[in-house]
């Protein structure tokens, strides 16, 4: 019976990550492949958790499971240049409302594990500098790529390959360049997972970078 659902679990993945590769920006499709494989989720889950818990910030967070704050109109009235007020402008920008995005539990350490990676995503994307674009996307998930142990960032990237190679060859540079970028500069930055970024809305962005070490206009150096 196990085997049974694991194969329909498979099936209904490769279907959500075939529609991915036709329609890139299909995002729901990510977190249908997510709950699908919800059994090898638990097991990269717990390799992820045991990754960002060798890092004191990632362990302090895993212990404490902090959430995400979100306040829009609050953000938006920080002087511009901070991290706070950009991510507004990002969130609103994008046509992006905290309040719709579903809160997931956090009940145990791999759901905040989860539950964390989820709800900052958008920081992430205004700390490394990548859009939303398909491009944009590829180079964030490049960076999750080198930041943790996860197989979901190597799915979707897969994806951008075999989307770019079928219908966008026009594409190909800027998004080659993007996730050769978001590899080089997540394997330079310090980790991210754990940040807590609702401490520091108010600080500046660059400030914010720095103390990262991300470089979001950084071109790789050939080795």
């Amino acid at each position: 019976m196990t085997s049974i659902r694991d194969a329909v679990a498979m099936g209904r993945a490769l279907w959500s990550f075939a529609d991915l590769v036709r329609h890139p920006d299909h995002l729901d499709r990510v977190f249908e492949i997510s709950d699908h494989l919800v059994h090898r989720r638990l097991e990269v889950l717990g390799k992820m958790r045991d990754h960002f818990a060798r890092d004191p910030r990632g362990a302090l967070a895993i212990h404490d499971k902090p959430r995400l704050a979100i306040d829009l109109d609050a953000l938006s009235r920080l002087p511009p240049g901070t991290l706070g007020r950009t991510f507004a402008d990002h969130m609103r920008a994008n046509g992006l409302d905290p309040a719709a995005i579903p809160t997931l539990a956090s009940s145990d350490d791999l759901e905040f594990v989860r539950a964390h990676l989820y709800e900052t995503h958008d920081v992430w994307h205004v700390v490394t500098g990548f859009g939303t674009d398909v491009a944009g996307e590829l180079g964030l998930q490049a960076f999750y790529a080198a930041q943790a142990p996860g197989g979901l960032p190597m799915m979707l990237l897969a994806m951008g390959f075999l989307n770019t190679a079928l219908y966008a060859m026009s594409e190909r540079e800027a998004r080659l360049d993007a996730i050769a970028r978001g590899w080089d500069m997540g394997r330079r930055a310090k980790p991210l997972f754990g940040v807590r970024w609702s401490d520091g809305w108010e600080r500046p962005l660059d400030e914010v970078r720095r103390e990262l070490g991300v470089a979001p206009g950084e071109v790789p150096r050939a080795s």
